[in-house]
């Protein structure tokens, strides 16, 4: 297709929008037809939102859009799809309950005098499995039984099975194969030779030779630079997203370490946790830094036990190595964790903070088992003062304290529970800097008190705030590991490599 038949079919002008702090500023973007548009940009750059705004998933705060020559204002996804803009998310919009089927085709069922057709939706649903190599697949079959990346390819079928004018990509690979992702995009280029504008956000520099056929750069809400075509140096697309060159920012200080109180020996769980080896001491916090999709959660929660870990040992402390079978018997050889959901994972809303901040401990009862009311408000209240929680009483629901007070009461539970190490899934996100700065003072105090943590953040400043070491995973291994001096910049770099093959220049030791 040539440059004067690739028209724009959508334009964005001016977009903008505002969390608690900037997030897009001024972007200016058009999508033709014909063509792949990638977004790049490190964590936090503005490619989620962008695009959540052009699918109609979040109005911007000021700018407008132009849909075929017409203004464009979708209120929700349904209504951005009504006019042909499809988008497949990176949070994936599925039920496990429900059969491969239902979940294809829910919103539009095919039917015959008010029942649902079922052997044309089973054929409907054939089609679209085949057309993503799942024709294995059963259409009766529970979405509960697929892994992560076949769902993703399920979520992906749905999008492609819908006419489209602008097919938007929210992370579509970080959770499949290269052969996964090999299939998505030849069926990308069909729709492309079809006419349909694609956007592709994506953080993998390797994708961009196959796919792009322009790439628009983000930083801080903001678009940087574009490039035509998909040949674009990647130290070039680096220096774009960070900033700067991959150079020294300014050294860390390391605190006085201790003994290993955290060994983990090639441990494998599913395809994000590949043969990872580290070791956290006592006294230091260690950071984990990735991408999207590099594994980060899945690691922590598989040293937890939460995820089911299929080789490699950990070993806290002078105890045996092992691999922990569940959540209790990691707590039982003294770790902590501070989940990425504290909503869903780390706090009972409807329950007082009084319960939320005991929960799973031993505190408030009495050798024989009985709950000891006054021990149990007395540790409560330590809680509530180590950490500064802003409630009305300790018997105040958890769900109406702010998610900055929530976080202080999962991690001033975690403190005193009497646990050696720490895993850390973000925890400062979606905190205030009040908040953030407690945070961050409490787990360096729990450290220089002898303990250990490992803790996992796609913001770099909070890593390079808090921690001694850092360690980048990139397609679940561990490929670079840097110590006092390490830059934005080079940190960045070795998480745009490919997993398989370890960082140039990368200082410092994993374990």
């Amino acid at each position: 297709m040539s440059d004067a038949d690739r028209s724009p079919v959508l334009r964005a002008e001016g977009l903008s929008k505002a969390w608690s702090t900037p997030v897009l500023q001024d972007v200016t973007l058009d999508l033709r037809r014909g063509e792949v548009h990638v977004l790049m940009g490190s964590n936090g750059a503005g490619k989620s939102t962008l695009a959540a705004i052009l699918g109609g998933l979040v109005p911007p705060d000021s700018g407008r859009m132009v849909l075929g020559g017409s203004p464009h204002a979708p209120r929700s996804r349904a209504m951005a799809e009504r006019a042909g803009i499809v988008m497949v998310l990176q949070e994936m919009n599925l039920f496990p309950v429900m059969s491969l089927a239902e979940n294809l085709f829910l919103d539009r069922l095919p039917g015959r005098f008010g029942l649902i057709d079922g052997r044309q939706l089973r054929r409907r649903t054939e089609v679209a499995l085949e057309r993503v190599g799942l024709g294995h697949c059963s259409p009766d079959m529970p979405l509960s039984r697929l892994g992560v990346g076949q769902r993703q390819l399920v979520e992906i079928a749905r999008a492609l099975d819908r006419r489209c004018r602008v097919l938007i990509l929210d992370e579509p690979t970080a959770a499949l194969s290269a052969a996964e992702s090999g299939i998505l995009f030849d069926h990308v280029r069909r729709l492309v030779a079809e006419g349909v504008a694609v956007v592709h956000v994506t953080h993998r520099l390797d994708e961009l030779p196959r796919i792009a056929d322009r790439v628009s750069v983000l930083r801080d809400g903001r678009i940087v630079a574009e490039h035509r075509g998909g040949d674009v140096a990647p130290a070039r697309l680096i220096r774009e997203m960070v900033g700067r060159d991959p150079a020294g920012d300014g050294a860390i200080q390391s605190g006085r370490t201790g003994e290993v109180l955290l060994d983990v020996a090639g441990l494998c769980s599913g395809p994000r946790v590949q043969e990872v080896s580290l070791r956290v001491r006592a006294g230091e916090v260690v950071g984990l830094f990735g991408l999207v999709g590099a594994g980060r959660t899945e690691l922590l929660r598989a040293i937890f036990g939460a995820n089911r870990a299929t080789a490699g040992s950990i070993t806290v402390a002078d105890g045996p190595p092992r691999r922990f079978r569940s959540p209790r018997e990691a707590v039982s050889a003294g770790i902590g964790m501070l989940p990425e959901d504290r909503r869903h994972d780390g706090l009972i809303l409807a329950e007082s903070m009084r319960v939320n901040a005991l929960l799973g401990t031993a505190t408030g009862r009495t050798p024989s088992g009985w709950i000891d009311r006054r021990g149990e408000q007395a540790a409560a209240e330590r809680v509530r003062a180590g950490l500064g929680v802003s409630c009305t009483s300790i018997e105040q629901p958890v769900g109406q304290l702010s998610g900055g007070n929530q976080q202080k009461v999962v991690l001033g539970r975690l403190l005193n529970a009497g646990c050696r190490v720490l895993l850390c899934d973000e925890p400062t996100r979606g905190v205030d800097a009040a908040a953030k700065a407690t945070i961050h003072r409490r787990l360096r105090t729990f450290v220089a008190d002898g303990g250990a943590v490992l803790l996992a953040s796609c913001d770099l400043a909070e890593l390079r705030s808090v921690c001694d070491r850092v360690l980048v995973l990139a397609e679940g291994r561990l490929v670079a590991g840097f110590e006092r001096g390490w830059s934005d910049g080079e940190v960045t770099a070795a998480a745009f490599t490919s997993g398989a093959r370890h960082a140039v220049g990368t200082r410092g030791e994993h374990r």
